[in-house]
């Protein structure tokens, strides 16, 4: 088993794509990258704490190579947008990796090379070293199954499950 944990704007459009994915086992939505402990989503949301809105992913290797996980999340937000993603702004709404030692530093710069080659305009994804993670509260775990007809979910996150879903179909659960 493997972890990755990534920041690509609102938390709730990376776990909604990521619990499609075979191979995904768990994936947490929660904080990390600032200086508050233990923040709560409110406080995050002001933007003060240097928190992304972020998600780990643990995911089985041999089943979902950890080069599509990396790819999977460059599809599904764009990496060009500074401290935003679409309507969401501000730095808890960065594009950004967060690595756990040496090797998966160097997956994570392999893998905004890669994106760079998709996207026009400059890749703005930071590569970071992972501190402290806070599990968001748990009406964050799972949003986009909970809240199916909430506005942001169908708006925002099922065009990008079904962008994941067309681009990625080999990797589906079925």
């Amino acid at each position: 088993m493997e972890s990755f944990v990534l920041a690509g704007g609102c938390f709730w459009c990376l776990d909604a794509v990521y619990r499609t994915l075979r191979g995904v086992h768990d994936v947490v939505s929660g904080y990390t990258g600032g200086a508050t402990p233990n923040p709560s989503y409110e406080l995050v949301c002001t933007g003060a704490t240097g928190h992304a809105e972020a998600v780990r992913v643990d995911f089985d290797p041999e089943v979902l190579p950890r080069e599509v996980v990396l790819d999977v999340f460059f599809t599904l937000h764009d990496p060009t947008q500074l401290n935003r993603q679409g309507a969401d702004v501000g730095t808890q709404y960065r594009s950004a990796m967060f690595f756990t030692g040496d090797e998966q530093r160097e997956l994570f710069e392999a893998a905004r090379t890669r994106a760079a080659d998709w996207w026009p305009g400059e890749v703005v994804t930071t590569i970071e070293p992972l501190g402290d993670f806070f599990r968001a509260e748990e009406y964050h775990q799972d949003f986009f199954a909970k809240n199916p007809g909430q506005g942001y979910c169908l708006a925002v996150a099922l065009p990008k499950v079904n962008k994941i879903r067309r681009s990625y179909a080999d990797y589906i659960v079925a």
